[in-house]
Formats: C-alpha cells, structure tokens, sequence
C-alpha cells in the first residue's frame, strides 16, 4: 500500500533474514508461538489510516451512547450472563480487511468487532522485533494517539491492574498453557507481572477467588479476562462445574468484563451505518431474501474463530435455520489482493485496538495487530502451506 517500502523491503528480503527475526520472536517464550507469524509487515499510507480512524470514531460513538446497553440487551445469553457488569469495555479491537470498492480504489471495510483483549502485550514486543528487521522509516509507527511502547504497556498496565497489586491480579483462561494464544499470556506475565491461571485452579471461599502463587493462597481482587464463555460449554462436565463460580456473585473486580464480548460483537453490526461498515441485518428481521444471496455471508452470533459462517450461501441455507434471531446475514466485501509477495498477492485485515482506561469519555486507538491472508477468508485454517501469510502488525505513515 505504499509501494516505495514494499518495494525496497521485497527486494531486501532473504530467507536468513527471516529465519533471524523468527529466532527472536519465538526467543519470547520458547515453545509458546502457535500460529504463523508472516514474513513481512503492512505499510499503510495517511489516506488509508485516516479511513480506518473515521470509521472507527464513528462506530465508538454508538458504543459510548447512553442507550447501548439497551440496544445490546439481547446481545447477552441468559445463560452466559455474568454479574457485576461495569459501565463500559475496557479493550475493544476492530478489524478491517483491506478492500476493493467499485470504482477499484482502496478502503476499508469491517469485518467484526469485540468487546474483548487480544495479542495486546505480545504485540508490543512482536512490534519492537518487526521494526528493527524490516528497517522500518520514523516516517511509519505502529503505535496510534501518541502512544509509543513504553507507554501504551504503561497504559495496558494501569488498565489491567487498576489500583491492585500485580499478585492480586489474574489472567484468567481455560488451560492457558494449551491456548493458540499462549504467548501473549507468557508477554503479558513479562510486561505486568500477573500469573495466568486456569479456571479449573481457581479455590473459592465464601464470595472470595484465590489461586495458589508460588504455592502460597492468593487472593484475586481482580480478573484480566481471557476466556471466551462459548468456550466452557464445549469443555468437559469438571471444567463446566468449576467456571460456574464466575457466574455467581463473587467479590472480584473484572479487566474486560465478559459481557462486553457480547455487547460488542458481531450483534452490534446491524445498528451501525456508515460506508466502511457493510450492510448488516438479523436474520428474524429480513422480511424479503435479497436476490442476490452470493452476494451476502451468513454468520452465527454466538461463535468465534469464524466456526460456523457460511461464505458460499445459498436459499437452502436460509432454510435450514431454526433459530435466525441468532444469525445475522452480511454484505461480503471483497478483499483486495494489495500485498505483494515473491508468487502471488496476499489479502489482508488490520485489527485496530482501543484501550478504554476508567475515568475516560470514550476509549482511544493505541496500536494494532495485522493478518495476511491467500485463502478465502483470513486465518490458519484458510492458509495450510502457504508462506508470506500469518500474524504481523501493520505500520502506519504519520500524519
């Protein structure tokens, strides 16, 4: 997307370089990188940055209106509802694919949204590694707001741990040494000092959480939360009875609240307009089927990881729906292949992070994670095989 940088970094690139920059991203914690991390970063120039920024304001200030929690009500199972819900998110990450619009030209689209944390300590260091070996100009930064790394982990920091001490603080997950995601937990410990633990470890006592640190009972005054609750119900009978306890009403403060990955969620899409945001709609409230059917992608409200989307949609998929008040049908975009690489072009999504401290109006972009993508739709399942594709993080040009 700024071809000057493309150019110089293809023409530099080599193998050994690559195979260098990995050795020091897996030297973050030995045996913990479970996902692709691609050969390459994103470029992306001030005209496309600004696009990213205006659609991303325009969708926070439905998300900082005094009626969303109304608007959202619905967006909560009852049974996955957990008490002592908090004013607002803490974390939200929008993701864009890069697209072609029908005049050929460049912009971005949203694909999803979640009220929810993401690879946030691990990206700041992945960050510090990619810009030292892509020799990326000061004229580019990953860092959003006037953030830089030293103070957006900062920032992450006081946002986790709020007034707490870090052994008073838990990233909370399901088996966390067995998560695609690890890393992140293993940065996170690093950057902030907080143990990960697995829900089935945690030792209630009255309305009080503890887990055992260095052997010695702790107690948990508040939770960075990691697991996403569609989760529970697909782990044994054991796992589901011990995560029942965050379901009560426990005295715990919470670090992403888990409602909010409801709230803010793919049920948030159809109440947004603007024309980087693709036309949305509730499966229950269509009243006529658009004609045009390939056209649209259907997607289940309750899922992650994109289980469940049907991309290739035909009538008979409609049809088969017995409960669409939990779907919702959505205007495909189409990807634009914008990323050169040594065969073919790679499509691309820039995930963009809000970090939203208590006390503040409105949350604010702080940084961001990138994924490339030559399959269908972005993500390892779409990509066996190939090369210039996986995780990376996206540079914008200052402006």
């Amino acid at each position: 997307m700024v071809p000057l940088l493309r150019n110089e970094f293809n023409a530099q690139f080599t193998e050994q370089k690559y195979a260098d920059y990995m050795s020091k991203v897996h030297a973050l914690h030995e045996g913990s990188l479970d996902f692709r991390n691609c050969e390459t970063p994103i470029y992306v120039d001030a005209a496309f940055t600004q696009k990213i920024l205006e659609a991303c304001e325009s969708i926070t200030d439905v998300i900082v209106a005094p009626n969303f929690k109304t608007l959202t009500q619905r967006a909560v199972p009852n049974n996955l509802a957990v008490p002592n819900e908090n004013d607002h998110t803490h974390f939200i990450a929008f993701d864009f694919g890069i697209c072609q619009n029908e005049e050929g030209g460049l912009e971005p689209q949203l694909i999803e949204m979640q009220g929810f944390p993401t690879l946030f300590a691990f990206q700041a260091y992945h960050t510090a590694l990619t810009k030292t070996y892509a020799k990326v100009p000061n004229t580019h930064d990953a860092y959003m707001s006037g953030y830089n790394e030293a103070s957006y982990l900062q920032l992450l920091g006081e946002i986790v741990l709020g007034n707490h001490a870090p052994e008073n603080v838990i990233l909370l997950e399901i088996f966390p040494e067995k998560q695609k995601t690890r890393i992140d937990f293993y940065c996170t410990q690093m950057a902030i000092g907080i143990d990960f633990v697995c829900v089935t470890d945690l030792i209630k006592e009255g309305n009080q959480l503890y887990y055992l640190r260095q052997g010695v009972k702790t107690l948990v005054k508040r939770i960075y939360n990691r697991i996403i609750f569609d989760d529970v119900a697909q782990q044994t009978p054991e796992v589901q009875e011990k995560a029942k306890v965050l379901f009560e009403n426990i005295e715990v403060e919470w670090a992403g609240h888990p409602n909010w990955f409801y709230r803010i969620s793919k049920y948030t899409l159809p109440f947004i307009k603007h024309p980087y945001v693709p036309e949305t709609f509730f499966l229950n409230e269509i009243k006529q089927v658009p004609d045009n059917l390939s056209e649209y992608v259907l997607k289940p409200l309750f899922s992650f990881a994109g289980q469940g989307v049907i991309i290739d949609l035909v009538a008979a998929d409609l049809e088969a729906i017995t409960d669409p008040e939990n779907w919702i049908l959505q205007r495909k975009v189409k990807y634009a292949d914008v990323i050169t690489t040594p065969d073919i072009p790679a499509k691309a999504e820039i995930r963009i992070f809000y970090f939203w401290k208590d006390g503040w109006d409105r949350p604010v972009a702080v940084h961001n994670l990138s994924r490339m993508s030559k399959g269908k739709m972005i993500g390892t399942r779409y990509n066996k095989d190939k090369e210039w594709v996986g995780g990376t993080v996206s540079f914008f040009e200052k402006y």
